[in-house]
Parts: C-alpha cells; structure tokens; sequence
C-alpha cells in the first residue's frame, strides 16, 4: 500500500463543512498517522477497509456512510447505470431498497463506465438508483441478478439549463457569474419593452423605468462601465441585436443575464456592459396547440404635484410684490383676476390611459419537426394626452431535423408606432410650473401668431415662461413609424457523437419614418411667432450577421470537456435623411402635412451615411473533472473598422474555475445538496454606438467660406473642423468575480452570492483643446479615464411544493459602489470633470451631486452681522433676515457658487432589492413582487422652479419665512429685481433641491383562477385561466415628487428630476388559454 501526503489545512476545511459525529465515522474509515502539519493517508481498495470498519461506501446523494448490514445471506447484483444517450453514467448512487432507517441503508457507486457491483440481501427486492440532475428510479430485481437501468433527466434540472452564448450548459455547471430570469415572472408586468418587465429579478441589474409609451428604461449591470455608453448587449435567438429590442415578451422561453468576463467573453469586444441572452419559444412535439392571451388594463399615476389654486397664488403674489417693496398690479393687488380662471393645468395634461396586450399562438410538431407561429397587438394609450405607443409583431419558428442535420429559422416582423411630445416640451414639468390664473384658451389672447387664443403668459398680470401643454400638444405633433424585420437561419450538422458544426446567418432590417407638424400659433409668453412648418426624416438600418461554429462535448471517465471553437462577421449600414419647410398650405383649417404642400423659403434637407464592420474569432473551453473541479477558458479575437489602424484589433480573454465541495468525499452533510465556488478574471470590451463610423479621422467641413489667398476675399473651400485621433482604441473592463453557489434539503433552498470588482480603463472621453487648432466642431475623443465599480450580489429562494398549497419566495439585493480613478490629462492639477450640478472627481462616484451646502435660514439681522469670515468682513452682506444661510467651504470669506461647493449625496443607489412570492391552492394563484432602492439622492429641479418664486407656480404646502413666522424651512418671498437676498436663495446649485429618493414599492400583485380540468373536456379546451393584477399600487418614500425612480438622459447627471414620467399605477383583467 502506498501513501500519500494532504496538507493537514486542506482536510481540515473539508471537514469544518460535517458534524462532529459525521468527522469520527469518516476517520474510522482512514489509517492516520498525524503529524505537525499534515496527515499520512493509507490508501488502498476501498474493500479492504471495509473490511476493517462496520461502515461501507458513501452514496453521494445523501452523504452519509453506509452502514454494514449484519451478516446474511447474500446476492451479488451487478449492472450499469445509463445516461439518456445510452451512455455510462459514472457516479451514480445504487442503494438497496428497505424499511430501514437511512444509516442501516446498503448501497455503492458506480465506476467512471456506469457499472456497478452490490451484494444486497437474499430477499432483496428493488434497488434505488439516482444521480444530481436525474429523477430517482426504483428498479425491480424479480429478473435475475444482472440490470440495466437509464436514467432519466428531472424536468426541474432541464430547467436549469443555461445559455452562455454559442453553448448551452447545465447551470450547476456554470463558473462565471450567469443569471436566470424566469419569462412566467417577467410577464405578469404590462410593460412597453423587456426591460422594464424585468427590474427587481436579478441581483445586480439596475432598471430604471419610464412612463412615456414606447420609450425604452434603462439598464445598466453591475453599475457604470463607461461615461458614453452603459447599454448591456442583446443576443436573441443568436442574432446579435441593437440596444432597444422590440420583442413581445410573450414569445420569450428564457432570459439569461451574463454579468462578469467568464460569462460575457465570448462576446469580446461588446460585452463590457453585460449581456442579455433572450430564447424565443419553440413549438414541442404533439398535435397543434393554439394559445391565447389577452389583457386590459387601466393607468394613471398615483400621485400629483401639490401646487397652489388661483387663490392662493394670488395671494402669494401679493405678498411677493409687498416684501419687496414694489407696487403689484392692478388685478394682483386686488385679486381681481377673472374669477372664473382657476386653470387645475393636473386635470388638463392628465387623463386616465390604458393598456392592451393581445397575443395568438399555433404551434406544434413531430419528433423531427417543430413550428411555432404567434401575433400580437400591444397598444398603451398614456396618461398624459397625445402620448399612444402601438406595436404589432408576427413570429415564425421552425425547426426540422433529417438524419445528421438541423435546419431552422427565427423570424419576428415588428410594426410600432409612437406618439409623444415633440423635444423640448414636457407636460409633466409644465403641469406643475403653469400658472393657474391662465386659461387653457381665451378670446383675449387672439392675434395674427396666436390664432387658437391659447393662454400664456401676460406681462405685467401674470408672467411665466412655462408652455401651455394643451396648446404644445394641438399645435406640435410628433409622429414615428418603426418597421422592424429580425431574423436568423441556422444549419446544424452533427459530425460524429461529441462533434457539430453550426452556421448561422442573421438579418436586422429597419425602416423608420418620423414627421413631425407644427401649426400657426404660441404656447409660451415671450416666444417668437412661430410659423407653420413640417419635418420629415426617413432612416433604413440593416445588420448582417455571418457566424461558422464547432461545437464539441466529450467524456472520457471522470473527465469531461465541452467548447465551442468559431467565426463571426457582422456588417451594419444606417442611411438618414431629412427635410423640412415652413407656411404649410391649409384647407378648412386642416394642415397638408406633405413638404410640397408648404410654400415657404425656410426650408432645409439633408442626409448622413454611418456603417461599420466587426470580424471575430471566438472560442472557450469548460472541463470538469468527476464532478468536482471545472475549468473554463474563453477567448475572443476581434477587429472593428471604426478604430484605427493601431488599434482596430483587440483580444478579450477570461480564465474561471470552480470547486463543487459537495462532492468530495470528505462532505458529510446531508442537509447541503449542492455546495460550489467559483472565480473568474478577464477583460472585456466596450463599443460606443455615438462616436459614428471613423471617430479616428478629421472631421472636414466642405460648406464654409473661407478666407484665404492674397486679396483674403471669402472663397468656397473646406477646413479641419475637428481634431483626428487614430489612436482611439475600445473602452476595457478588467472584470474580477468570487461566488458561492448552494443548496440546501434537497434543494428546497438555494442561494448565490458573489463579490464582483471591475476596473474600466480607456474609457472615452472629449479632451477639450482650443478652437484654433482645428476644433470648431467639437473636441477630439479620447481614451482617458477610468472606473470602478465593485460590490455584492445575494440572491435566496424557498420552495415549498408540498400539496395543497404550494409556494415559493426568494428575494435578492445589490450593493453597487463606482469610482473614478482616474480622468486622464485634462489640464494641470484638474482631476474631475464638471457637469451642472455635479462633479466627476478622482477618488468619488461619477456624478456626484456637488453643490452649495446649506445651514438654515438667517433668523436676525444679527445672524447675518455675526456670520463674518477671517478678515473680519460679512460672509454674506446682501442676506436679510429669512435668507439661506450657505456655508463657506473654502473659509475665504465669501460665497461663490463655483468655489464653496462640495459634494453632498450620490445619485447612485448603495442598495437595490427585489423580492417576489408565488402560491398556488387548487385553482387559485397568487404572485406579489417587491422592489427596493436604498441610500441615493435625487435633485428636484420642478420643485427648485417652484421654489423659487418667480414666474412660476408656487409650491401648495410652501410656508415663506416673515417676522411673525420664522419656524420654517422655506426662506422669505420676493421678487429678485434689485434684491441680491432673493437672488442667493435661488442659487440653482444647492443642496436645498437635493431629496432622499430611498424607496419600497409594490411592484405588482396578480391573483389567478385557473378552471378545473373536467368543465373544459366537454368545449375541447385544455387550459382557461381568469387572473386580475395591480401594478405600482404603492410606494413608500420620503420623495415629494411624482416619482423617486430617476433616469437621467446624460450620465454624469443621472439623478436630476426635470419631470420625469413617473412609472404608472396599472389595474387590469387578463384571460389566458390554450386548445
């Protein structure tokens, strides 16, 4: 007998996972010899210690040892253990079946070819075979002594299967860090696109929704990679997508989210920013099945602005006008303002919209064939008037298999429609800052550039600069028309047992139409008359794709190995162009809304061309050895045209390995199922969509007039107008992961937790250089900066499955943490990069609020005496009593809005939550989802409006400081004319608009009644469920606006409420069927 030598440290971890009853059964088994730092194993058959000990073999399901059965007579029972493609399953467990209590159970495994040797009692009867990932059978031995058993793979484990990009993998298999949404969750959530159906369910992605129909919410995973371009990557049905998919999330199967290098690599150069995987359903063998859908739904938003009536902003202006010494007018003075003016500008812009969602499925098929045909309608009439959103797509699936080859193909036809407010106007905001004194329309506002009589401002009654929204939604409109085709074919060849080849060619083809009509008339005081006008711009997108792949899995004993080896060529071309005119001919006061039709001589047409080309070689490689030990290796080789030539290929590796402790002998506890650890290290790539074609070449202007040559007369020529950089290259993201995956009483309980920390370098940047050097058309591109981001992800699930009730809850939570560590050369001693009212500074989250910081409001005359600066000098000379108090950051002596700022706050939550819960009895099911965003703040600019006082509404519960009222936040009221007090106070960069956005809210609630099987037979129906949900019923949060869930448009300003579209309250009736 040899021996061998295992560093005491390492069994000694194994066995701190058992009991200690379980630690001296196992060192029964084992001759030691212990020495200072490690333990002399004697090793040897695995009988002849059996021999020596009352224990036998462990079974790896159930990890306690055998315990020997008394001596009888005994059988030998000898078979194989087979796989569902007849192949030897090694490590299987083979147990005598008896009444016996599980120590007394008998039983061994099997080798590395599926066989298996057990002596079992002479009476024995059935022996019990199992293994991880299939369903326990019971196998009768009345036909002798020799058995042939194959197993069958559980269906739960079948769900459990995952797509890692070009493979698909068992999930327990997997070492990167991968996460499955589950479509039945997703779905219960009436939603404009995928995005916003999926926040809350997976740790680590960052949704923030919107409630404009048909615009898409933002994700982002794992926080901010990149300063221009934070959008993950889409993959559905292999065919590599644009950032805003317009899929029916009814014809999804399952959603995978890849979040770290060993997952996303594959994906090399665009997959920095995460990737979702999306798998359309496919038809299953059996007769045809039609399947239907339907669902209405009612939505409004569930809370407004709180801002003054006609009254009370009279009075409010009164007092306004007295503060400051000034002599109001004539109507403010008096309140004699049209008495029957008091204009609810809520009740005008808001209305009760609804949702509809349809969809029909056909599908069906043989054991070679499979079809699946779907349509569906969706429309989403907003809360806001003039705001509609309808899409209606048509999906073809098939699939066909004859001998050694596969054919297929995913097709989707997608036709949508959008209709919102034109750019620059938002009713949101001008429903809270319109003054309620102005009618919605008036005979007295009739001239020659306001036909319709629509209100506005008036000078000197009531001035605002905020739009009418009523009269911005009849006179602008603004149409979209998106005609979509996405599609792919596929050919796979099965080359011998473990070897296939797969080509795969892909279509993305858009045609996109946006009219936009302006007609004769104002909707804001001040505003220039505005003439008639139509714009037009036509777009046509089309991306091919071209991907060659080798697939190969192969097990040779205790070893497997399994990759994927392959090509992939993508060409995408985007043509735009535009045009439009002023003083539109009309016909009975209706508008032609055709450009010929207009017979103005402003007008202006133009066009752009963009295209670009990806070539990729990809490959990884996963091993596993017994079960235990797994390996991935995984490469990416990739060259893009819109980089330069130093720099146009880029090579994105990742290395991952897990353990599956659970599976080591040593591991004694019967309570943990499943117990795994895993790490992963790579470098992936981001590509940023808004630099265009060649970012890496000059930009030439061929349309100026340029003076040059001896007389230095303008003459027709071009110029450099924008600085070329060949050096441009991808944004990088070093990605790092560490996770423990585990499950506990039969898997009852399962849980994931991983650490993550990624490091994004060359991230791009404008390097500001002056205009003279050829700049004018804006500054250069630059890889200059870098990110951080690092944190936790939990995820934890209970099933109970036990009739009558069943039930399951899991929940998960994010802690996401960025930081900048470095900006690059933008000047000397300048580390961060200023936007409005926040900084991007080395060391600190990009965007953090920095701004003035308060200290209350100025009390006394003497508050403002005694608050003096080291010279001795008045911090702030022109404050009166009820002014805001701001601290002197710098100690210099003065407030200035640039150089006493400090940061205050983050727009970056330090917490995210989701939790959902399911529960069937009988018919009757129930789902209830939670979500929760913790530790971020939002800055309020609709309430800075309001607050300010001027030319605008006033805030309903605002309570102004005076003399006679001096318990209160809100300062004195004013008008800023000659009163630098007043001026200060609305200092727009401030913490006074800064506002905990911390939130819980229930995301939806739907209870289901599904109809009993035996009223159906008779109408030859299979299934008819009734189901009624509420979506966003409530929100708990200490946010006075609309709505704390923010999406900021630009990056570095990602928390600024400008009036945001709150997400909608949502009360519908669904019916769902199949025949």
């Amino acid at each position: 007998m040899k021996n061998r030598y295992v560093p005491l440290s390492v069994l000694l971890l194994g066995f701190s996972l058992t009991s200690i009853a379980q630690l001296s059964m196992a060192q029964r088994l084992m001759q030691t010899d212990i020495k200072p730092d490690r333990i002399n194993v004697a090793q040897g058959p695995i009988e002849s210690r059996q021999q020596q000990s009352p224990f036998v073999a462990m079974a790896p399901n159930n990890g306690a040892p055998f315990r020997r059965p008394s001596p009888a007579v005994v059988k030998q029972i000898t078979g194989q253990v087979l796989d569902e493609n007849n192949t030897g399953l090694p490590g299987a467990s083979v147990i005598e079946k008896s009444t016996g209590t599980p120590d007394r159970q008998n039983g061994t495994t099997t080798d590395a070819n599926g066989n298996f040797s057990l002596n079992v009692a002479d009476n024995a009867t059935t022996l019990t075979v199992s293994s991880v990932g299939y369903t326990t059978q019971d196998v009768s031995l009345a036909n002798g002594t020799t058995v042939s058993v194959k197993l069958v793979p559980d269906a739960r484990s079948l769900t459990e299967v995952v797509v890692i990009g070009y493979q698909t993998i068992r999930k327990r298999d997997v070492t990167g860090a991968n996460d499955v949404i589950n479509p039945a969750q997703s779905n219960k959530v009436t939603a404009n696109s995928l995005a916003e159906s999926i926040q809350g369910l997976s740790p680590g992605v960052t949704v923030r929704n919107t409630g404009v129909p048909g615009q898409q919410a933002s994700i982002q995973i794992r926080g901010v990679a990149s300063f221009l371009n934070t959008d993950p990557l889409y993959v559905i049905d292999g065919m590599i997508a644009d950032a805003n998919p317009t899929i029916n999330n009814d014809d999804i199967e399952s959603i995978q989210v890849l979040k770290d290098a060993s997952a996303a690599a594959i994906y090399g150069s665009r997959a920095a920013n995460g990737v979702i995987i999306i798998t359309t359903k496919q038809g299953k063998e059996g007769p045809a099945r039609v399947s239907f859908s339907a669902k209405y739904g009612a939505q409004d938003i569930y809370k407004r602005w709180n801002v003054t009536d006609a009254s009370a902003f009279a009075a409010l202006q009164r007092q306004q006008y007295q503060n400051s010494g000034q002599t109001p007018p004539s109507s403010v003075a008096t309140g004699t303002f049209n008495p029957n003016i008091n204009t609810n500008w809520q009740d005008q812009v808001l209305h009760t919209g609804s949702l509809q969602d349809y969809n029909l499925t056909l599908s069906g098929g043989t054991k070679t064939s499979s079809y699946l045909i779907s349509g569906s309608y969706f429309k989403n009439e907003g809360y806001v008037i003039g705001s509609t959103f309808d899409r209606a797509s048509l999906r073809i699936n098939t699939r066909s298999e004859l001998g050694r080859f596969t054919v297929g193909e995913n097709v989707v036809l997608t036709n949508s429609n959008i209709q919102n407010p034109p750019a620059g106007i938002n009713p949101i905001y001008d429903m809270a800052t319109m003054l309620p004194v102005i009618p919605v329309q008036d005979p007295r506002y009739i001239n020659a550039s306001n036909p319709g009589g629509y209100g506005i401002g008036t000078n000197p009654d009531a001035i605002t600069y905020a739009f009418n929204p009523v009269a911005a939604r009849n006179l602008s409109t603004n149409k979209s028309n998106f005609a979509k085709l996405v599609g792919n074919a596929y050919l796979d060849v099965k080359l011998t047992d473990w070897l296939s080849y797969r080509a795969n060619a892909g279509l993305e083809a858009s045609f996109d139409y946006n009219q936009g009509l302006r007609q004769l008339g104002v909707y804001q005081y001040s505003a220039s008359p505005v003439p008639s006008s139509v714009s037009e711009d036509r777009s046509r997108y089309y991306s091919l794709l071209f991907e060659h792949t080798l697939n190969f899995n192969k097990t040779v004993g205790l070893h497997s190995i399994n990759g994927v080896v392959g090509i992939s060529q993508q060409t995408a071309r985007r043509d735009n162009t535009t045009g439009s005119r002023t003083n539109l001919a009309t016909s009975g006061g209706q508008y032609f809304s055709t450009i010929d039709a207009a017979t103005g001589t402003s007008n202006s047409a133009g066009g752009t061309g963009t295209d670009y080309r990806i070539l990729g070689y990809l490959g990884r490689l996963n091993y596993t050895y017994n079960d235990r030990y797994l390996l991935t290796l995984t490469g990416r080789v990739d060259q893009d045209s819109r980089f330069g030539a130093n720099y146009r290929t880029g090579f994105f590796p990742s290395v991952a390995g897990a353990w599956r402790i659970s599976e080591e002998k040593f591991f004694h506890a019967d309570w943990i199922s499943d117990l795994k650890l895993s790490a992963s290290y790579g470098k992936l790539g981001i590509v940023v969509p808004t630099l265009g074609s060649f970012p890496y070449t000059a930009f030439i202007n061929n349309n100026p007039r340029t003076i040059f040559g001896v007389d230095q007369t303008p003459n027709v020529g071009a110029y450099q107008a924008q600085l070329a950089n060949p050096d441009l290259r991808w944004e990088q993201r070093l990605s790092q992961n560490y996770g423990v995956t585990a499950s506990f009483l039969n898997n009852r309980i399962s849980t994931e937790i991983n650490y993550y920390n990624s490091l994004s370098s060359d991230a791009i940047l404008n390097l500001a250089v002056p205009g003279y050097l050829g700049n004018l058309q804006g500054n250069p591109y630059v890889n200059t900066a870098s990110i951080r981001n690092q944190g936790f992800e939990f995820s934890l699930t209970y099933r109970n499955n036990k009739n009558p009730f069943k039930w399951d809850v899991s929940g998960n939570f994010t802690t996401i943490k960025n930081r900048i560590e470095n900006v690059g050369n933008q000047g000397q001693d300048v580390n961060y990069i200023q936007s409005g009212n926040t900084r991007s500074q080395v060391g600190r989250p990009v965007g953090q609020w920095y701004v003035l910081k308060t200290a209350g409001i100025f009390q006394t005359q003497e508050d403002v005496n005694n608050y003096r600066g080291p010279n001795g000098a008045l911090i702030q000379p022109n404050a009166k009593p009820g002014d805001i108090r701001y601290v002197d950051t710098n100690g210099d002596g003065q407030i200035t809005q640039n150089d006493d700022r400090q940061f205050v706050g983050s727009p970056w939550p330090k917490l995210q939550a989701g939790a959902q819960f399911n529960g069937s009895y009988k018919q009757f099911s129930v789902n209830v989802q939670f979500i929760g965003v913790f530790g971020y703040t939002v800055y309020n600019d609709v309430r800075r409006s309001l607050d300010t006082y001027q030319n605008t509404n006033f805030r309903g519960d605002v309570n102004p400081w005076s003399s006679t009222n001096t318990g209160t936040n809100d300062p004195r009221i004013g008008l800023e004319s000659g009163d630098q007090g007043i001026i200060s106070n609305n200092f727009s960069y401030t913490d006074r608009w800064l506002e905990n956005a911390s939130y819980v809210r229930l995301r939806n609630v739907e209870v289901g009644y599904t109809f009993q099987k035996t009223l159906l037979t008779k109408l030859s129906v299979r299934n008819v469920r009734l189901y009624v949900s509420g979506q966003n019923l409530f929100t708990i949060t200490s946010y006075s606006g609309l709505d704390p869930d923010i999406t900021g448009a630009n990056i570095q300003e990602r928390g600024v409420d400008n009036g945001h579209w709150p997400s909608p309250r949502v009360i519908s009736v669904g019916i769902t069927g199949d025949f």
